[in-house]
């Protein structure tokens, strides 16, 4: 049930702020080959997954991607199941991680509409307590240490104290701060995310 309200909240929160007209352009699916190696009964390295999974597309254009996700730490494998399925919420379970790709669309004005807590709605009483209170409806903290890939495209990281303009092949190391993804481009942005939970900051 928390994950049918995190999803549905989260759907109206990234909708919200995005215009119509992206929302129809970017309303195509995107796929991504995904390829996951385990070990078989042999103990021989072998692909226990090597196909295309989708972006599911959302309300405004926006594509998800869970690729993976563990739930122990150190992290545990899965010899035959395929772990996207397990997502929770927002962010990983106690001492787990999940590994997302998200497609960014262009951000619209309706944002400045939204209340300025939309998103740490969204996240939760999981987000952690210490911090500034947000200056962007689309801001937010989890109890996460976050590494994130710039695949294509271009975005801005909003954090307290300015934004940071991120392009293809940059890199985040984003340690339970506040931070807003704002694309003010015309392109969606893809980044990939690994989320890692983490102790309080």
């Amino acid at each position: 049930m928390r994950q049918i309200v995190t999803a549905l909240a989260f759907s109206f929160a990234i909708g919200a702020a995005f215009t119509a007209a992206t929302a129809v352009a970017g309303a195509e699916e995107q796929q991504l080959h995904r390829v996951v190696t385990a070990l078989d009964a042999n103990n021989k390295s072998t692909a226990l997954f090597n196909s295309m999974v989708p972006l599911k597309v959302g309300g405004a254009g926006e594509g998800v991607a869970t690729i993976w996700v563990t739930q122990k730490a150190p992290a545990d494998f899965s010899w035959n199941a395929d772990r996207s399925a397990e997502r929770k919420g927002f962010g990983p379970v106690p001492n787990g991680t999940q590994f997302l790709i998200v497609d960014f669309p262009p951000v619209g004005p309706e944002v400045d509409k939204l209340p300025m807590d939309t998103m740490m709605k969204v996240v939760g009483a999981d987000a952690p307590k210490r911090g500034m209170p947000p200056t962007n409806p689309l801001m937010h903290r989890t109890r996460t240490v976050d590494y994130a890939i710039i695949m294509q495209g271009e975005i801005d990281m909003m954090l307290d104290t300015g934004p940071v303009h991120l392009k293809a092949g940059d890199v985040v190391v984003q340690q339970a701060t506040n931070h807003a993804w704002l694309n003010h481009g015309k392109e969606p942005c893809r980044i990939a995310f690994v989320m890692i939970d983490s102790q309080e900051p």
